[in-house]
């Protein structure tokens, strides 16, 4: 009898287990949806990446005057989009969130004795600029999968950008397309020509060091490489032809 008692407890707590397991998987997968579904019209009211800015600085309100405020879509020169295509993934337009053929490239390189580099689309970046931390761990890219699937999903082409070029860090804890336009060329981003955004793109790899303000030679040769990509890539056209999709 005490054997049968004891075996029933076991299976009893081997339910709860399972339904807790299950209940918290459908938390962690219905949480980044609702929250991704959200984004689809409300502008962020702030990012992982800020916050963890922020948490590092002992200067909270230097950085509060120094950027992030919401610029829509049509308030952005369209010069700024394709800049930050041009320099970060060319592929954005066609691509379900992955360059599939840049992951591979990058593993090549890593095989042949190469560094691994990023191969980070702009969707992957904007994921993980909202909702993760920097870092290279199997969980975190796993989780920055995961959300750029959601992104992808629910997000048009347009939204994604208008998000990656609001909360794109441009200089150290500086956040998006209004902060940099404003700091570092006086002026609202509607207004940005095609050289100023492709400098302000040009710092995208390490806004932490390079210079949108003070470009250094690498920067400088960046910001051409750049704008002659722009034009390889069909001008604003491109931009143009991403409305709606």
């Amino acid at each position: 009898m005490a054997g049968g008692n004891r075996r029933r407890r076991r299976r009893s707590w081997a339910a709860r287990l399972r339904r807790t397991c299950l209940a918290l998987g459908v938390v962690g997968l219905a949480v980044p949806l609702l929250a991704v579904l959200a984004l689809r019209w409300v502008p962020p009211p702030t990012t992982a990446f800020m916050v963890r800015s922020v948490q590092a600085r002992t200067d909270a309100a230097g950085w509060a005057r120094a950027g992030y405020r919401w610029t829509a879509w049509e308030d952005i020169a369209p010069q700024a989009a394709l800049a930050v295509i041009a320099a970060e993934d060319q592929r954005f337009p066609d691509h379900h969130g992955f360059d599939v053929d840049a992951i591979r490239a990058a593993f090549k390189e890593a095989r042949q004795g190469g560094r691994l580099r990023g191969a980070s689309t702009i969707s992957q970046q904007t994921a993980k600029n909202l909702f993760l931390w920097p870092g290279r761990s199997m969980v975190r890219k796993g989780l920055e999968a995961w959300l750029t699937v959601l992104v992808e999903l629910c997000w048009s082409k347009q939204r994604i950008l208008e998000v990656y070029l609001n909360v794109a860090e441009f200089g150290d804890g500086l956040f998006g397309i209004t902060a940099a336009s404003e700091r570092f060329f006086g002026k609202r981003p509607a207004d940005l020509r095609p050289d100023e955004a492709a400098r302000l793109a040009a710092v995208l790899p390490n806004p932490a060091r390079l210079r949108a303000d003070r470009p250094s030679p690498y920067v400088r040769a960046r910001e051409s490489w750049i704008l002659g990509q722009m034009d390889l890539l069909g001008g604003v056209a491109l931009v143009e032809s991403l409305a709606g999709r």
